[in-house]
């Protein structure tokens, strides 16, 4: 079955010109915390002709899917019940291989099969801030994975959560920032880690793509190996079909790269203290050189007390257990369960689109 499961694999490669294309051997992953400019760095990565990456997949996020033995139709159709990764890609279910029963050969399979729409494209893979704290594990999961890191001022980062939570289900939920500024930290441990195990890693913060894209790209291609194409500093033709509709989007859905403000102003007082508190106490730990931005604190002098630390590290990990639980919850109900919960979730999520939608007229 392993035979011939990867011959339908082989049989997926991309062909330029008539000859056979050789994918990369391994996906790429670019991963960052929410509203970190993850969406602005794959518009522009996807710009390159030799790169297709999929938006928000999210399969290894509900990689419990493959905990029993289903038909590939079977998972393929409940994971685009998930989040309708293969409806916005635009993934014929029925071109995927059958005989598929674990994530990796799964996740390939689509990967691949997405980059060979794209003509020429050799670099597979995905983007999506679901994978923050995974990083390790996906590693883990993909032996020849690469991955890209984006950083970005954490008052900035909450700032912006903060701005699109009105009429947003997901980024109005509780305890949205402090999985933030946790999972800020989450994301630097596990990059230490992997660098340490030799995983191809690349960082870049935000503040440089948009201040100097053609310096950041150009080093960005130098990782990846490609040349560099000048279409990677533009939004102008990109391809953004993937991408969710809502107003958190606009700006990647420009023509043009415009940063967003880059200021804490808007966030309330206590969270840019807290916010403040853990950086002063992440740059005591590694010698100022992490974060890089932002550049400066203002007058602050405190670290987070022990038990502000351990308070919220507790509740941090019963956010992250809930997030990581909706999955396998997810993977085990039957599908009727869902639709009726779809359907109140649909509602409700309108009333709140509505109810932001009047109280930003106002």
């Amino acid at each position: 079955m392993n035979e011939l499961v990867t011959q339908s694999l082989e049989n997926i490669e991309p062909k330029v010109d008539g000859a056979s294309f050789q994918p990369a051997d391994g996906p790429l992953f670019v991963v960052g915390m929410w509203r970190s400019g993850t969406s602005l760095l794959y518009a522009l990565l996807n710009q390159h002709p030799q790169i297709s990456l999929m938006y928000e997949e999210d399969l290894a996020h509900v990689r419990s899917l493959f905990w029993i033995p289903r038909d590939t139709q079977q998972w393929l159709a409940k994971w685009d019940f998930w989040n309708d990764a293969l409806t916005r890609h635009k993934i014929d279910m029925g071109e995927i291989p059958s005989g598929i029963h674990d994530l990796k050969t799964g996740a390939e399979a689509v990967y691949k099969h997405y980059a060979k729409q794209k003509k020429g494209a050799t670099i597979w893979g995905s983007k999506s801030p679901t994978y923050h704290d995974s990083i390790s594990r996906l590693s883990k999961t993909f032996p020849n994975a690469r991955f890209v890191i984006i950083w970005r001022d954490l008052r900035s980062t909450c700032r912006s959560i903060i701005e699109a939570s009105p009429g947003n289900l997901f980024f109005s939920r509780p305890g949205m920032l402090l999985r933030a500024i946790l999972g800020y930290r989450e994301i630097k441990k596990q990059c230490d880690s992997m660098v340490e195990r030799g995983v191809p890693l690349h960082q870049i913060y935000y503040e440089d793509l948009v201040r100097d894209p053609n310096a950041t790209m150009i080093e960005l291609c130098e990782f990846l190996q490609i040349p560099f194409d000048p279409k990677m500093v533009c939004l102008e033709g990109a391809d953004r079909s993937a991408i969710q509709e809502g107003p958190h989007h606009s700006l990647v859905k420009s023509q043009e790269i415009v940063a967003s403000r880059n200021t804490p102003a808007g966030l309330p007082p206590e969270i840019k203290s807290k916010i403040d508190r853990y950086l002063h106490l992440w740059r005591e730990q590694f010698q100022g050189t992490w974060p890089l931005y932002p550049e400066s604190l203002e007058e602050v002098s405190a670290n987070p007390s022990a038990w502000e630390r351990l308070r919220d590290r507790i509740a941090y990990k019963v956010l992250s257990t809930y997030h990581h639980t909706i999955p396998v919850v997810f993977s085990f109900v039957p599908f009727f369960i869902w639709r009726k919960y779809r359907k109140i979730s649909d509602a409700h999520r309108y009333r709140r689109s509505f109810r932001g939608t009047n109280g930003n007229s106002s």
